[in-house]
């Protein structure tokens, strides 16, 4: 499954050479799973009620062009890997022209409420958590 998030840069969130800063790329890249997770089914305010949460473990993320004020930008999301207690998603900011601002694999961890890694219940396996079987996502 992919996702398609979009929003428009607000003046608080640029820096002081009138760009996104950097840091609130990660911003948008958590709103746009979030998104993701909505869109698939994913009962996020579910799991954390069974005591389960999804932590953000590393993020690879490459700049490759910077966002302005007013621009408006589309956040593509899409799994990559899925295992029994990591998964990891592949995500693309551009600008409504097509211009890739950055690109992002962000790894995840299902873990309980004290911080210990657990298997994902099944339950919360929706299809959209499993990448597609195409190696052409993008």
């Amino acid at each position: 499954m992919k996702t398609i998030t979009e929003l428009k840069v607000r003046p608080y969130e640029c820096d002081s050479y009138s760009h996104v800063n950097n840091a609130v790329y990660l911003n948008y890249l958590e709103m746009a799973r979030m998104d993701f997770l909505n869109k698939s089914g994913f009962d996020y305010n579910g799991i954390v009620a069974e005591g389960f949460y999804l932590y953000v473990t590393h993020v690879d993320i490459y700049y490759k062009a910077s966002a302005l004020l007013n621009d408006e930008l589309e956040i593509e999301t899409y799994p990559t890997q899925l295992k029994h207690i990591t998964g990891q998603m592949h995500q693309i900011i551009r600008k409504k022209d097509g211009t890739v601002c950055a690109e992002a694999d962000v790894t995840w961890a299902s873990v309980t409420k004290t911080g210990r890694p657990s298997k994902l219940p099944g339950k919360y396996l929706v299809e959209g958590l499993k990448p597609e079987t195409d190696s052409n996502q993008s």
